[in-house]
């Protein structure tokens, strides 16, 4: 679908409801699974645990498995290529410019992130990676409207990039050392980790002992999963059973509130996002990762990586990057009065 950004975004689209979020193909049964179950009006309620807040939010001085570096030396979210400065052979944005649209692929069912709004008339999605997106779109094509959107799920994000169905993904895709050899990305937009999310009324305190003897959740090909399946025996007890593994992330808070699961684990930033919209949900404990978004592309489109990195750092300078987290993030984020450490963007350090 094509989605179009008005001239100037309305403070009250981030109250949207989940009532019309839209699904991709065999999402569609599911999505209504969970709008029959839970998905009220969502609200900005405390989960009780700031996300990536200090002292409650990323444990200081220690870096799990997915954060160490890759075998070059240096950190994955730290080997993008430097921004371009306008001049050099750009074959990849001029296709882009040629065809009249850039192709994103993004998440429709990830609220905050990328969904669609059900009161918003014109059916488009909105979220901080769906701002993104168009900021893009704007500096290459010179109209942020110019962006064709395609539903990715999780397990496809690498496969839609390499089989060139979209020219990238801004989908809260994580920057690791095993991805960059399959895809090229943009220096990092957003710093998260890995937390729990489980009900309320839940024995689970967090990503420890408690989880012995529990059923867990995480997405196909996410750094949920790697980090569970590399963690199991070790900080994760043995008896945890890490065998519930959807294609996508909504899936694990539809299981979780049928009760098929006992706890949830993904991004704190998107575990946030699902405890505003099911007030039976909350995050349990610290991150226990540190992670960095970024803009995924094919490793081939050097010219592309570097455009988008242009993008970044005028989207960061201009305050445009702050005003799309007050929007979208800053409710679920920045919780008791607390700064979570997610609303600053992380600095970009090039190869």
């Amino acid at each position: 679908m094509n989605a179009q950004r008005p001239t100037e975004r309305p403070a009250q689209r981030l109250r949207a409801g989940l009532r019309g979020w839209g699904g991709v193909g065999a999402m569609a049964a599911v999505c209504a699974l969970a709008l029959a179950l839970v998905l009220l009006l969502p609200r900005a309620q405390s989960s009780g645990v700031p996300v990536g807040e200090g002292g409650q939010g990323l444990a200081h001085g220690r870096q799990a498995d997915l954060e160490k570096k890759c075998p070059n030396g240096r950190y994955p979210q730290d080997q993008s290529l430097s921004p371009s400065g306008g001049g050099g052979s750009t074959p990849n944005v001029d296709a882009i410019r040629t065809r009249g649209r850039l192709v994103v692929g993004v998440d429709t069912n990830s609220y905050r992130w990328g969904y669609l709004n059900p009161n918003n008339a014109d059916g488009e999605l909105e979220g901080f990676d769906i701002d993104l997106a168009h900021r893009i779109a704007g500096d290459i094509l010179g109209d942020p409207a110019k962006v064709t959107f395609k539903a990715i799920p999780t397990s496809r994000r690498i496969d839609a990039i390499k089989d060139g169905e979209v020219d990238m993904v801004v989908r809260t895709m994580t920057i690791t050392c095993a991805r960059l050899g399959d895809v090229a990305f943009s220096a990092p937009y957003f710093k998260t980790g890995q937390q729990v999310l489980a009900p309320k009324n839940s024995t689970i305190t967090g990503y420890n002992d408690t989880l012995a003897g529990k059923k867990i959740c995480s997405a196909q090909s996410s750094t949920a999963l790697d980090s569970l399946t590399a963690d199991k025996g070790h900080r994760l007890p043995a008896s945890t059973d890490i065998s519930t593994v959807v294609p996508n992330q909504l899936d694990c808070l539809v299981k979780l509130q049928l009760g098929e699961v006992d706890a949830v684990v993904t991004d704190g930033a998107l575990a946030a996002s699902q405890a505003a919209q099911d007030p039976t949900v909350e995050l349990k404990g610290r991150q226990f990762t540190d992670e960095y978004y970024g803009v995924a592309m094919k490793r081939t489109s050097q010219d592309l990586v570097r455009q988008v990195n242009r993008t970044l750092e005028n989207y960061i300078r201009d305050g445009d990057w702050a005003d799309s987290y007050r929007t979208w993030l800053h409710p679920t984020m920045d919780l008791k009065g607390k700064k979570s450490t997610s609303a600053t963007p992380p600095e970009a350090h090039y190869q």
